[in-house]
């Protein structure tokens, strides 16, 4: 890293050299030695709306490191030995070339990948790799729905909470919006941090009812009644889900397809510039 921060600051140097020599058009704002800074050049510095002694400070600022950078690049250029410089030249034309290889491919690849990962493939990687995919948190599946106190109709919902036949789930889809906040979906597993988060009503006290399958949980507070019914619950170091981590398993397989598409890009740009002579090692 403190290689490429030096070449950074290399490549902002040069390059705002070369970028800030005076020409006859533009109006100079501040000068170091023969480089000029421009109005041009400051004048997206300053937001719409922002005061006169705000812009003042920003822009003053900017011309200041824009003027010490310079000095230093020139007192380097005049101190630093000979060597030094040719390394730094060095460093600067390979970082260049990484940058220009990284986008290209990037964009190559961008352009060719296949994104999609069918179930066989996500299947095959989670089972090849079980360990790697133990839990180091519990996971619940659940539903909840949090009703403000005494409610006219808490009776009801309560019965059709803890039942929820088909007909029930249409029944509290339909009233939803009396629902301060609530949660239906119990196929998808959840870490119990962010049950804990959704629900105000849990503490370290009584968060422990949630690790309990098939556990039916009714807390109040001095404003709201919490239904919470626990479907399933996983521990630590259980396997997790392929569903939980599929994300995951997607991005390892996305991954691994770039390297071997970069790996292949590579080769064929290497073999088409031989085959058409733009690239020739003499013996």
């Amino acid at each position: 890293m403190k290689k490429y921060s030096v070449i950074i600051l290399c490549v902002i140097s040069l390059s705002s050299c070369s970028f800030f020599k005076t020409t006859d058009d533009k109006i100079p704002v501040a000068k170091v030695n023969d480089t000029y800074l421009y109005q041009d050049d400051i004048e997206a510095l300053v937001a719409e709306g922002i005061s006169e002694e705000d812009s003042t400070f920003v822009v003053n600022g900017f011309i200041n490191r824009w003027a010490t950078q310079l000095l230093l690049v020139d007192g380097a250029e005049r101190n630093l030995s000979e060597e030094k410089q040719e390394n730094f030249q060095k460093l600067v034309n390979q970082y260049k070339k990484d940058l220009y290889t990284k986008a290209y491919l990037e964009a190559l690849v961008k352009k060719s990948i296949d994104t999609i990962v069918n179930a066989d493939e996500a299947l095959q990687v989670y089972e090849a790799n079980k360990e790697t995919f133990k839990l180091n948190e519990e996971l619940v599946r659940f539903r909840y729905i949090t009703i403000p106190n005494n409610a006219i109709n808490e009776d009801e919902i309560k019965e059709r909470f803890k039942r929820y036949d088909v007909d029930d789930k249409i029944y509290l889809d339909s009233i939803s919006v009396q629902f301060k906040s609530y949660s239906l979906n119990d196929s998808l597993w959840i870490q119990t941090s962010q049950i804990v988060n959704k629900i105000s009503a849990l503490n370290s006290e009584n968060k422990k009812e949630l690790l309990k399958k098939s556990n039916f949980i009714q807390l109040k507070d001095s404003l709201d009644l919490y239904l919470v019914q626990i479907k399933d619950v996983l521990f630590q170091n259980d396997l997790a889900p392929l569903d939980y981590v599929k994300p995951t398993i997607d991005q390892i397989i996305i991954n691994k397809r770039k390297l071997e598409l970069i790996k292949k890009l590579e080769t064929d740009i290497t073999k088409d510039a031989i085959k058409n002579k733009q690239f020739e090692i003499y013996k």
